[in-house]
């Protein structure tokens, strides 16, 4: 049963390698690099006519969109080298100066063509074909070449279709959520007790830094946002690019206002350390007060702890693509965003009655509910329904002014597809 159990843990882990983006990104640049050179040695009258193979590899990227997009620019920028490169040949040959034209008129002619970021590539095949001594035949070749490796890359992609990083991206958003967690859980145990101006000061360090894996997360939804533009096996790829985007808007929103609560604290923890005017000082004969009183602070804890467990079950509604674990977990965050707004009104009320008390700290005090209520606000089931919407006519209207002779067909092949089901009917 032991032996069962662990060959059936190895065959899993097998099938997860097979379905690992990197690893079939890998394979089909493997066959797509093969395939091109095999068929350029049958094509090209070069010996060994690696063009074809390097073309595909690079034409060959991780998205189909960028595929389709790169390879026409690669191509474009290739031949426009060539083609300066054959003008030069028939006009002036290879001399040091002659080389110094030849980068220019191909940098120049480059940005003229809009090869974006193939510019330098003109200027490399450019002086690729130049310097050898058969230029017209070794010109064509490269071209050919060109074209083989590029109408593989393509092909390939056609056929094997590239992998949707929509899961990693997925998992790089929960990955930020849960950090915020876990820096709320952290600001909000300092916040029920007596926190120094330094450590109060090391949460709002820690609350900048969310910035960065932001940028991050960033670039793993545009990987994931191109993953879903062409692609076969995907269906409702706007929806899905709408509610990652929309969804990773909400959490740098709540790590902004989480950055501003970080400062509050910090700005609460001066005015309550006797040692914060002169840090020089190392000898503490008094601790700092604490930042709330004891049922205050008690309840801030729990509020940012409640908050954090929200802000994490918002990550996982957002990367849920099956409707039944959706439902779920939108429950769960409704729920918790509706304890949340209890503990919410309770600090509310401490803080009031704090504040008639003592009106030194009335500012900050106030500052520090503001802010949970807009995070409480932008992770709202509501709020967020509503942004969606927005966001999908947004882009629907974008897509019929951009493509509208595509947008015509594709309501010419709605309605007739209604009309046939009304006939069966």
């Amino acid at each position: 049963m032991q032996g069962v159990r662990e060959w059936t843990a190895r065959l899993v882990a097998w099938a997860r390698r097979r379905r690992d983006p990197v690893v079939v990104q890998t394979l089909r640049s493997a066959a797509a690099a093969t395939i091109a050179y095999v068929i350029a040695l049958r094509l090209s009258p070069e010996a060994a006519p690696l063009t074809a193979p390097l073309t595909a590899l690079l034409v060959v990227q991780v998205t189909l969109y960028s595929t389709l997009t790169t390879g026409v620019r690669r191509v474009n920028s290739v031949v426009t080298g060539v083609l300066v490169a054959i003008a030069f040949s028939l006009l002036v040959g290879l001399t040091w100066w002659s080389l110094g034209l030849l980068i220019v008129a191909s940098l120049v002619v480059g940005r003229l063509v809009r090869v974006e970021e193939f510019v330098p590539e003109v200027a490399i095949s450019a002086m690729l074909v130049l310097g050898v001594t058969t230029v017209g035949d070794t010109a064509w070749a490269r071209v050919l070449e060109t074209l083989i490796g590029a109408v593989v890359g393509l092909a390939c992609n056609l056929l094997l279709a590239p992998p949707v990083w929509v899961d990693e991206a997925g998992e790089s958003i929960e990955g930020l959520a849960r950090r915020v967690r876990k820096l709320m859980l952290r600001m909000g145990e300092e916040a029920a007790g007596r926190p120094p101006v330094e450590l109060a000061t090391a949460r709002l360090y820690e609350a900048r830094e969310l910035d960065h894996d932001i940028v991050e997360v960033d670039a793993a939804l545009r990987q994931a946002e191109d993953s879903l533009k062409l692609n076969p096996r995907v269906k409702e790829g706007l929806l899905h690019r709408v509610v990652l985007r929309t969804g990773l808007d909400t959490l740098e929103i709540c790590t902004v206002v989480l950055r501003v609560l970080a400062r509050t604290l910090t700005d609460l923890a001066k005015e309550r350390d006797p040692f914060a005017e002169d840090p020089g000082l190392l000898d503490r004969d008094q601790d700092p007060e604490p930042l709330f009183g004891p049922e205050t602070g008690r309840t801030v804890e729990q509020l940012l702890s409640e908050i954090g467990d929200a802000v994490v079950s918002f990550a996982v509604l957002v990367t849920t693509h099956v409707s039944v674990s959706a439902e779920s977990a939108e429950g769960r965050l409704t729920a918790e965003l509706r304890q949340a707004s209890a503990t919410r009104d309770k600090l509310a009320q401490l803080l009031l009655e704090g504040i008639q008390r003592d009106s030194r700290h009335w500012q900050l005090h106030g500052a520090v509910l503001t802010e949970v209520n807009r995070i409480l606000d932008e992770l709202d089931t509501e709020h967020r329904s509503r942004r969606l919407l927005e966001e999908l006519d947004r882009a629907a209207r974008e897509q019929r002014e951009r493509m509208p002779h595509l947008t015509r067909l594709q309501e010419s092949w709605r309605r007739n597809r209604r009309a046939l089901a009304r006939r069966s009917r």
